[in-house]
């Protein structure tokens, strides 16, 4: 039974009461501290950096060294690649008298939605320089293992090769009558623009005769005495992924699927087709691209001859197509 003395509580209920405050004291005094703990973790977070921080930021630098070794390293082996592909080209492909090989696109850059999937991050701009450099390496790579390729199965059959490439003039050069025209964008005598010529024109006379440059096969002749194109031709396949054409002609002394030899007489001079007077042009083809035929003529002319050809070439126009 409790015993109250007047008002007052008696002994034992007051500890209690005591014990009671002392624990909201105790939470309070909890909360106010971790709040406070709370609060100056924040600033000194934001004012500081914490040793996750510093992890994260190391973290952060390794990553970025690794792209720019990365980076490094593509470009090391680009430059690498470039000397292989100029030994390519002016000792290897020279020594086989082939033209540099081009293959359509290889330098055109891929196009930006390839990369989407890493635009918009912290690393995006490493990313994209050391993915757009891989790219174009390995395609830089591709076009060198292609023509390495072609250079070795050039290297098992040299003898044949030799006699099949484009190699000698097509005609008596002793018997031009006038300027050679030249290979390459020239202005049309007819539409005043600038047009591009795919082959060389040598002038002559109706009858003059007309020799194959090398070794090969008639892939195509054409009787045409319309005023139109080249009229009267020959195409030629030498292999190799060489051909060459004949055009403008008066007579084809060959048939379609006839071996034809260097030097061998083919066809005459003539002034067929779209032409303004007697002349033969002439088309060197090599892997479906034209190429300057100049750069076949006697590959052991002297440098004064080169000089003096060189001479003999202008912006001249014997055809108005």
């Amino acid at each position: 039974m409790r015993r109250f003395s007047g008002n007052k509580i008696d002994k034992g209920e007051a500890r209690s009461l005591i014990h009671r405050l002392q624990s909201y004291r105790l939470i309070r005094n909890m909360l106010i501290g971790f709040i406070i703990v709370s609060i100056a973790n924040v600033l000194f977070s934001s004012l500081f950096y914490t040793p996750k921080l510093y992890r994260l930021v190391d973290k952060n630098r390794e990553l970025k060294l690794r792209y720019e070794v990365l980076q490094n390293r593509i470009r090391t082996s680009q430059r690498k690649l470039e000397q292989i592909r100029h030994r390519d080209n002016y000792v290897y492909r020279p020594l086989f008298s082939t033209d540099t090989l081009a293959v359509e696109g290889i330098y055109s850059p891929y196009d930006d939605e390839k990369y989407e999937h890493i635009i918009g991050d912290d690393y995006s701009p490493a990313m994209l320089t050391a993915w757009r450099e891989l790219d174009q390496f390995a395609r830089n790579l591709y076009l060198e293992s292609v023509s390495l390729d072609e250079l070795q199965a050039l290297s098992k059959d040299k003898e044949k090769f030799s006699t099949a490439i484009p190699a000698i003039w097509p005609i008596d050069r002793t018997k031009l009558r006038n300027k050679i025209g030249a290979f390459g964008y020239r202005m049309h005598p007819k539409y005043h623009v600038w047009k591009f010529h795919s082959g060389v024109d040598m002038p002559g006379r109706v009858g003059d005769p007309v020799y194959a440059t090398g070794d090969g096969v008639v892939r195509e002749t054409v009787l045409s005495r319309a005023r139109t194109g080249y009229g009267t031709q020959i195409l030629l396949d030498h292999g190799f992924g060489y051909k060459t054409r004949y055009a403008h002609l008066s007579k084809i002394l060959v048939q379609k699927g006839d071996s034809v030899k260097r030097g061998q007489l083919i066809g005459e001079v003539g002034n067929t087709g779209v032409s303004t007077s007697p002349h033969l042009h002439y088309e060197v083809i090599y892997m479906r691209s034209h190429v300057n035929p100049i750069n076949y003529f006697d590959k052991n002319m002297s440098a004064d001859a080169y000089k003096s050809l060189m001479g003999q070439i202008q912006d001249e126009n014997y055809e108005a197509d």
